[in-house]
């Protein structure tokens, strides 16, 4: 058995603590929050204080941290790795490299794993980019994301000061996606593969133009994208727009002879975001657990883990049941 820690319980917490009750060789130890632990209400997970996490060490195997890119990860999976092994879903793709560095150098000084990036882009999305170009080197590969929520970009909106809450969606150009399907090889920018619509809830006295062109300008988030931006009332956000679905598709172009087109084409289509991203987590604990097993150390990527450590069976029951 897997011994997890889930280290914050919103809505990716809850989806980790899903996704552990359907894995049989996982056991979930149990929540650590900074909230007041007699606030948080699971579906029976034992809560705990941030305070507690150190004092139960010893009966945890992997922590699966479920904060925010923005500002909770870059801090607390280093300080975190120090003592645990770890696994994130640090999304800021641009920041990528220098988390991997920081987080590697804790992991290496004390003999810990991190699993840092997990998910499904990065993640899933990220495999199958290196997959489509190791085998068709002569192509071009294109990552659409949406319709959906985008957790991180949302998350980022409502740490701007003066907004009260917010819902991002992340729209792609379908016109652009039926003529790559078609064969076409496209150059595009940033720009042209997405939109983003955002509506937000603004605290009161908030000014609305100093608000949206903080968002619109913002690195890695929105600055290089068509951005819409809706101010809109709580009630409208909490009935129209706190659904988490989301998804999105990895296109591969290529030829292997002149004239010879070929196309990869990998979907998903996800009703829960966060669950879904939850299930990756889990699945890369457990990859987690055996990299420390085997006295491994270092930060790591799904780029760096072999594909069988991710299940729950044999090599012997995956030679024959999946190739």
């Amino acid at each position: 058995m897997t011994k997890v820690a889930i280290v914050g319980y919103g809505n990716l917490g809850r989806g980790v603590e899903r996704a552990l009750a359907v894995n049989s060789d996982m056991e979930l130890v149990g929540v650590f929050t900074r909230r007041a632990p007699e606030t948080v209400a699971t579906e029976g997970a034992l809560v705990f204080a941030m305070a507690d996490l150190i004092q139960q060490k010893d009966k945890i195997d992997v922590c699966i941290l479920c904060g925010g890119s923005a500002t909770d990860l870059p801090q607390q999976t280093p300080e975190l790795t120090r003592d645990f092994n770890t696994v994130d879903s640090f999304d800021t793709h641009a920041k990528i490299p220098e988390h991997f560095a920081k987080v590697d150098q804790v992991a290496m000084e004390n003999k810990t794993v991190s699993v840092i990036s997990t998910g499904w882009d990065p993640g899933l999305f990220s495999l199958n980019r290196l997959y489509a170009e190791s085998i068709l080197p002569t192509g071009t590969t294109y990552t659409f994301w949406g319709k959906g929520v985008s957790q991180g970009h949302s998350d980022a909106l409502r740490r701007i000061g003066g907004v009260a809450d917010a819902t991002q969606y992340t729209i792609p150009n379908q016109e652009v996606i039926d003529k790559l399907k078609a064969g076409a090889q496209l150059e595009l920018t940033t720009r042209d593969k997405h939109f983003r619509e955002c509506f937000v809830v603004l605290e009161e006295g908030a000014d609305p133009e100093v608000i949206k062109n903080e968002i619109v300008t913002m690195p890695n988030y929105f600055a290089d994208y068509d951005t819409k931006v809706h101010f809109i009332s709580q009630e409208e956000l909490n009935r129209d727009h706190k659904a988490m679905p989301h998804g999105g598709t990895v296109l591969h172009a290529g030829e292997t002879a002149p004239g010879v087109h070929q196309v990869i084409d990998y979907t998903l289509k996800l009703d829960s975001n966060p669950e879904f991203t939850a299930s990756v987590l889990v699945a890369y604990a457990r990859a987690c657990a055996r990299l420390a097993n085997e006295k491994q150390c270092g930060a790591y990527t799904v780029l760096d883990i072999p594909p069988k450590y991710l299940s729950a069976k044999t090599v012997e029951q995956l030679r024959v049941e999946l190739l």
